[in-house]
């Protein structure tokens, strides 16, 4: 959507009708901004830029093969060879590249020279015309990752531009994914034009407040960092009643009922993944569990009651076991919210 107005001259309108056309249009532009300001609003996750910072004078170069081009180094302030964060590749450009299906592919080095093929985005073809085009994608990456373009044809071609201290390695054939298989070759003094935006896995820090009725209900503010863009929340295995990511550290969301009294851990989930289990991203369900009372006098029935989070309700007494409970309400074993009273029948002689 362009974020603007269009305007006609109208010079051989009539009145009438220019002024109706005018009323429309202000309708229209009305709704148009409104859509607009909407859209800048919306929340974005961030990103970080991983491999070449695309520099301007490339030249389209053919591969000569079916191999996987990687950058090795990356002189320029700013660039960044690996990847910083664990998280997922969403987008990914080349420039000046030509022919294709092109695949992105991420390769994780072994610590002895060596690559690990660790995934690759679905298949691309660049529009005629090269210069910078973006793809998007949903590819795994962990911290340390590089990135790699493998072609369809030899014949293919990616922009590779001059730059001193940069470099460039190739693998010849490219390999599968899972296999580790070392360089083929190198290129000093050059680097491919390929970049990928990385969008770190989100982690959460602390939940306020961190406990709430198995009613639920209980809103929350959940603090934490790469939370943007979230598209789920859940506690332990039930989602949130409702939730919204209000920036890239915080999500408000809204606790769903659980038929169980306990701890259970809070998860935020983005493209990059889902937020890792830590200490303080529990959240407590408070509930009435209704005893077993039957049997017990009235003493040790209260003090029961107050143990399970309960309250004593109306206390009323009929003909038998004097001092002891012979019926309760509710039921034992109901979980309830916190409080809820529980009637007793007592017996008396």
């Amino acid at each position: 959507m362009e974020c603007r107005q269009r305007h006609g001259d109208g010079a051989n309108a009539d009145s009438g009708t220019r002024h109706g056309m005018l009323g429309l249009l202000s309708v229209l532009a009305i709704a148009a901004m409104s859509a607009c300001a909407l859209l800048a609003t919306a929340a974005q996750a961030a990103t970080i830029t991983v491999g070449s910072v695309l520099p301007p004078g490339s030249s389209p170069t053919a591969f000569g093969s079916v191999e996987t081009f990687f950058n090795t180094a990356l002189p320029e302030k700013g660039a960044n060879l690996t990847s910083p964060a664990t998280g997922a590749i969403v987008r990914w450009r080349m420039q000046d590249a030509e022919g294709g299906p092109f695949v992105l592919r991420v390769l994780r080095p072994n610590g002895t020279g060596g690559y690990m093929a660790a995934g690759t985005s679905n298949p691309v073809t660049p529009a005629a015309g090269g210069g910078l085009q973006t793809f998007t994608a949903n590819l795994p990456v962990q911290a340390g990752d590089l990135i790699g373009v493998d072609p369809t044809n030899a014949a293919d071609k990616i922009g590779i531009a001059t730059v001193a201290g940069a470099s460039y390695g190739f693998i010849f054939p490219p390999p599968f994914d899972g296999a580790t298989v070392a360089p083929s070759g190198g290129v000093a003094g050059q680097e491919i034009e390929l970049s990928a935006e990385v969008q770190p896995a989100p982690a959460i820090t602390s939940i306020t407040p961190d406990f709430g009725s198995v009613v639920g209900g209980t809103s929350i503010k959940i603090t934490g960092t790469n939370l943007g863009g979230a598209s789920a929340v859940k506690f332990g295995d039930l989602a949130a009643t409702s939730f919204k990511a209000e920036s890239e550290t915080q999500i408000t969301a809204v606790a769903p009922a659980s038929t169980k009294v306990g701890s259970v851990e809070v998860t935020a989930t983005t493209l990059a993944g889902t937020s890792p289990e830590v200490k303080n991203d529990r959240f407590f369900y408070e509930g009435c569990v209704v005893p077993k009372l039957k049997g017990k006098k009235v003493k040790a029935a209260k003090k029961a009651i107050g143990r399970a989070d309960c309250k004593t309700g109306k206390i009323t007494r009929r003909k038998g076991k004097p001092g002891k409970v012979i019926k309760q309400s509710p039921k034992p074993g109901k979980v309830l919210a916190p409080g809820t009273k529980v009637k007793l029948t007592v017996g008396k002689s």
